[in-house]
């Protein structure tokens, strides 16, 4: 059976998706600095493995998907992106490379990634923005099953929104990429004025955005009952993906 994300990494080695999967790279290796703690969760295996993200403030990178990824670092573990097998509470940062645009249910994926980091972990979102060059060409290519044009191109507002409902806090979103989806190289290069002038008059025109948001706990003092509470049924910590609950409406609260 062919998987999914097949085609879209298979774009991602060819031009452009070459050039933009670069400078996706280098722009997450810029931000690294500001990750730290014990373990960084890739989920999803679009464009492989990011080399050189993980810093020495992180001992470990993981990767969960369905397939493994393109570039094997040898922690990969086989799950879906709404159904993650990890502890709750036990990530410092995630990180979605396009994983929202082209996995099913975003909704349920971010309320995973919400479950398995720990209070004030740092999230990572790349996407494709639907309001740019990159857009217009995917609303003439139509959502046919040619990469990326078939993915979703979720709005920055939206994801902004997302994530407010979940308690995230917006710390920075950059723009990246302002030259049109062109196959010529040649061509590319002589646009490369526009990425400049775009970050600065234009930036939320730009093909793809990265945005960076930090997992806000509010601290409420417990107020202890009269009554002895019962020895704890489970042993240990044990895993539990989020219920499909209606987007908008109140989540489960995993302890």
């Amino acid at each position: 059976m062919t998987n999914p994300t097949d085609s879209v990494n298979r774009w991602f080695n060819q031009y452009p998706g070459s050039m933009l999967l670069a400078e996706e790279r280098a722009c997450l290796k810029a931000l690294s600095h500001r990750c730290f703690g014990y373990y960084l969760l890739q989920v999803g295996s679009i464009g492989g493995e990011v080399p050189g993200l993980v810093p020495a403030r992180l001992r470990s990178h993981i990767t969960v998907a369905p397939e493994p990824p393109a570039t094997d670092n040898g922690c990969w573990i086989r799950g879906k992106p709404d159904r993650l097998p990890i502890a709750s509470d036990s990530m410092d940062v995630v990180l979605l490379i396009h994983t929202l645009d082209f996995y099913q249910d975003p909704h349920q994926t971010l309320r995973e990634v919400d479950r398995v980091l720990i209070p004030e972990g740092r999230l990572i979102v790349v996407g494709f923005n639907p309001w740019s060059l990159w857009g217009i060409r995917r609303l003439f290519r139509g959502r046919a099953d040619c990469s990326p044009w078939s993915g979703r191109f979720i709005s920055i507002r939206r994801i902004h929104d997302w994530l407010s409902l979940l308690g995230f806090e917006i710390e920075h979103t950059q723009p990246l990429m302002f030259r049109p989806p062109l196959r010529q190289r040649v061509l590319m290069e002589r646009l490369n004025l526009l990425e400049r002038s775009g970050r600065r008059w234009w930036p939320a025109l730009s093909g793809v955005y990265v945005v960076e948001a930090v997992k806000r706990v509010s601290t409420l003092t417990p107020i202890k009952p009269l009554w002895k509470l019962r020895n704890p049924i489970l042993v240990g910590r044990a895993i539990e993906p989020t219920t499909h609950a209606p987007w908008g409406r109140s989540r489960s609260h995993h302890g």
